[in-house]
């Protein structure tokens, strides 16, 4: 049994989708779908059985799971950078991680866990992925913090060597629909040039950075759970490993790229940022992707312009635009 958490999430539905791809469906999705449109991304997907994430937690904790488990993928988190409830924070992102990486230590299942890029808070310590600067990091909110939390703790107690934890830089992709405000800009971008023919982007606040010349390393989904199925299949290779593309890109590239996937003349407006972002805006992130490389992992990620492409054309405009393992990879 596969267990996947989060796994009617954007990541997790992916991940799920992936598992089908290579002819698996003896996966449990653990979740909170409440009265969330989470449920369509689990619809064109093959898995055995779903459990709310309270009553996992509980057999988990009372070692009264009735299935050999091969691999857990923790994909399951409450993953809003503007959520202040700390307490919840540290319950469902941290302590939750911490239950399940001892669960499949304990049983020999190997662990794959959801850490983040918000970790590295407003990047003035890099970057990079080695234990030697997650002491030195900063992160700027308390998701950030939940996350890099369970990072330390893995470290301090000998665990970080036996398990995956990973920081997802800007992930963009099907499924991710349900997310509302939290969704990727392509996402928001098809919607708005669809209906106004334009894409509004955050003016800059820095010198070094023109209007919509922001960087980001955005990574598509699709890449994502290439690396987390050889990272299941490959359990030597272990520690923290950044997932991105190791190419930041500017917002007006992505604007570009999804005016061109849409086949709709560029026009994109500058608008003021939220004066409560202004202190805590990302200027530039980029992923070293060094370690994972050097753990073996063969997968070669899209470019910007590839990936926009193919989640515009075969997913945001198309009659169906969910992951459905029968339409192929």
């Amino acid at each position: 049994m596969y267990i996947v958490t989060g796994g009617a999430g954007f990541i997790g539905s992916a991940m799920v989708w992936k598992l089908n791809t290579m002819g698996i469906d003896n996966i449990l999705v653990v979740d909170n779908l409440a009265s969330t449109e989470k449920w369509k991304n689990l619809v064109n997907l093959r898995y055995v059985d779903y459990m709310h994430r309270d009553a996992f937690l509980d057999l988990l904790l009372d070692d009264c799971l009735p299935w050999n488990v091969k691999g857990i993928v923790h994909m399951g988190a409450c993953s809003s950078t503007t959520e202040r409830d700390a307490d919840f924070l540290m319950e469902n992102n941290y302590r939750y991680t911490k239950a399940l990486c001892d669960f499949a230590l304990q049983h020999g299942a190997r662990f794959i866990n959801a850490s983040s890029a918000a970790t590295y808070g407003d990047g003035s310590c890099g970057f990079d992925d080695s234990v030697e600067t997650m002491h030195r990091i900063k992160p700027l909110n308390m998701y950030g913090y939940s996350k890099q939390l369970f990072d330390l703790r893995a470290h301090a107690e000998g665990k970080l060597d036996s398990i995956a934890s990973l920081k997802f830089f800007n992930v963009y992709g099907p499924n991710e629909y349900h997310k509302d405000d939290m969704r990727s800009v392509v996402c928001k971008a098809f919607s708005q040039i669809g209906s106004e023919g334009v894409m509004r982007l955050f003016r800059s606040y820095h010198p070094d950075y023109p209007d919509g010349g922001q960087k980001r390393d955005f990574v598509y989904v699709k890449d994502c759970v290439d690396v987390m199925w050889w990272l299941l299949e490959n359990p030597s290779a272990n520690g923290l490993f950044n997932i991105g593309t190791g190419n930041a890109r500017t917002w007006n590239d992505l604007a570009r790229a999804v005016f061109s996937a849409m086949d709709v003349p560029e026009r994109i407006e500058y608008i003021d940022m939220p004066e409560q972002l202004r202190g805590k805006y990302q200027y530039y992130t980029q992923a070293p992707v060094q370690r994972l490389a050097d753990a073996g992992c063969p997968v070669t990620f899209r470019s910007l312009e590839d990936g926009v492409k193919d989640y515009v054309q075969n997913y945001l405009a198309a009659e169906d635009p969910y992951l459905d393992p029968r339409a192929g990879v």
